[in-house]
């Protein structure tokens, strides 16, 4: 018995001793513990399919997340982000560019990053890609979205063929006109 109350009279010794004095030193305790609870919450509210995307011998998927104080502006970068990996996974390049600057100095850290993506896919063509599944939280008074994306591909892409199909269309009344016009050209006189 006496060993149990001395262990906890250490413990609530060395509780009390790793605890923030100071009155500033306790508001960053406390604003690191807010920051480091939210990440938490945002990474066990994530959907399973931001860590295991779907997987289909007739569609690309990927996911995207973020997070604004703009309700649709959340879903919009969200969507980005997927897109932009969606373009990259069917064999684009997207001119993305990304500058981070990171700061220690002594326990504390500063980062500073931003990215820009200019394009979405020059080069490649994603018509046809679906928002599979969207889901909202509240984090920190603002808004994270994730949003699930997919690119249907062959024969599943309706919107794809359709487009081919106008297309090809398109090319047999262009040559149709043509050769109709040689043949006037080449007609005896």
């Amino acid at each position: 018995m006496r060993k149990i109350v001395l262990f906890a009279f250490v413990s609530l010794l060395a509780a009390c001793s790793s605890s923030p004095k100071d009155n500033y030193d306790r508001q960053i305790a406390e604003q690191q513990q807010r920051r480091d609870s939210a990440a938490e919450r945002a990474v066990s509210q994530a959907p399973k399919w931001m860590t295991e995307l779907p997987v289909s011998a007739n569609a690309v998927y990927a996911n995207g997340t973020a997070v604004s104080g703009d309700f649709g502006m959340a879903d919009n970068k969200a969507k980005l982000m997927a897109y932009a990996k969606i373009c990259m996974a069917a064999g684009g390049r997207v001119d993305q560019r990304s500058r981070v600057f990171m700061q220690d100095s002594g326990d504390a850290s500063h980062e500073s990053s931003e990215t820009a993506i200019r394009s979405m896919c020059p080069g490649v063509d994603i018509t046809g890609v679906e928002t599979k599944e969207v889901k909202r939280i509240a984090e920190n008074g603002r808004f994270r979205s994730y949003v699930l994306v997919a690119l249907p591909t062959g024969d599943a892409n309706r919107l794809q063929q359709r487009r081919d199909q106008m297309r090809l269309r398109e090319q047999a009344t262009q040559r149709g006109d043509q050769v109709f016009r040689e043949m006037d050209a080449a007609k005896p006189q």
